[in-house]
């Protein structure tokens, strides 16, 4: 098979069933570019680690074909691969020193002694570990481990380079700084890297795209930004950031703005994203940043403060609609604002067009 354009690495119509009744990947077409840095990103069982697993060798198609630089690999051994894999829990060799650790996948590609210790020390200054190379990963914190994982997944100058959830065991800090020096990392050095999380704040920081998986498809492949500004479908926008929806119906169509009756009977101006004909049932999504308390808006409902939590740079509210609809709105910490009480009855609104109307 051809790709016929630039794609560095390509999944062509992809199945994989364990029992050969259910799919966990279900007809899969994904194409990545050289140099890309893309996530698979979704919940537990979505099927996003099995497609990492295919591509890496560890796993085999159950139907279609797999493309790397242009050839199927399908049938080719993970060694023969030349591919550079990091692990969540590391899956350094105990009894070898960091060096060693490093040296081994250079000894597997038979390159000389010379080569090799030249390799190792640029690997480990990379992640600025040079003096590390004699000790043994049980020496190591966590987040050195990690960082000797990567250094030994980039040690043979792969094109390609499968993360599994690698920052996964890491605490909250050290998990968002080794984010920025794995990103800083892909820049520098060009390689390609396909990403595995389901911390969806991760895949935001850190991808050129994001693939959002649920039950063994991709809902939406788009930029960071495209997926939280502009999703397609009620999984993708509850599933990226925090998001507020209503159902209903569609009451019109007016060009992209619809109009939504809900099931309180509110009427709702919306944009028209993805959803069906006057008549069917629809989710609205808004973002809780998109809330505004007391504009003139077309948007409009009356509703209770009933939690005001503090988050330093702004005040999270949670706001009760009625008895079955509860808001998330996030608002700017200051004075005004600050003068919210619990209990309190205010006013909500927001432009119809950070109101979007998807499927069901």
């Amino acid at each position: 098979m051809s790709t016929q354009d630039d794609s560095f690495v390509v999944f062509e119509r992809v199945q994989k069933s364990y029992d050969g009744l259910s799919l966990v990947v279900k007809d899969l077409n994904l194409r990545i570019k050289k140099g890309e840095f893309l996530t698979m990103l979704g919940p537990s069982g979505s099927g996003k680690t099995t497609c990492l697993l295919m591509l890496a060798g560890f796993e085999t198609a159950t139907h279609g074909e797999i493309l790397f630089d242009g050839k199927p690999i399908n049938n080719i051994p993970p060694h023969k691969r030349g591919i550079g894999m990091v692990f969540q829990n590391y899956a350094l060799f105990p009894h070898m020193t960091v060096g060693e650790n490093l040296s081994f996948p250079l000894e597997v590609r038979k390159i000389d002694k010379k080569n090799r210790e030249e390799k190792v020390k640029t690997a480990l200054e990379m992640v600025q570990m040079s003096e590390f190379i004699n000790r043994k990963p049980a020496q190591l914190s966590g987040g050195q481990q990690q960082r000797i994982a990567l250094a030994r997944s980039l040690v043979f100058n792969p094109d390609l380079v499968l993360m599994d959830e690698p920052l996964g065991a890491l605490d909250k800090q050290l998990r968002e700084h080794m984010q920025y020096e794995i990103k800083n990392l892909h820049k520098k050095l060009g390689v390609t890297v396909v990403y595995v999380t389901h911390d969806q704040s991760e895949a935001l920081t850190m991808s050129d795209r994001v693939a959002v998986f649920n039950d063994g498809q991709i809902q939406q492949l788009s930029t960071p930004a495209g997926l939280y500004e502009k999703p397609e479908n009620a999984f993708v926008a509850q599933f990226i950031g925090e998001n507020n929806k209503l159902t209903g119906k569609v009451k019109n169509i007016n060009n992209n703005e619809v109009t939504v009756k809900t099931a309180q009977n509110l009427e709702v101006k919306a944009l028209k994203v993805n959803c069906g004909e006057v008549g069917s049932d629809t989710t609205l999504s808004i973002r809780p940043e998109r809330i505004h308390l007391n504009s003139k808006y077309k948007n409009k409902v009356n509703a209770l403060v009933k939690q005001l939590i503090y988050h330093g740079d702004h005040i999270r509210c949670l706001i009760e609609l009625d008895k079955e609809n509860e808001f998330i709105v996030k608002i700017p910490n200051s004075n005004i604002q600050n003068n919210l009480k619990i209990g309190e009855k205010i006013s909500l609104s927001w432009d119809s067009k950070d109101c979007h109307a998807l499927d069901a």
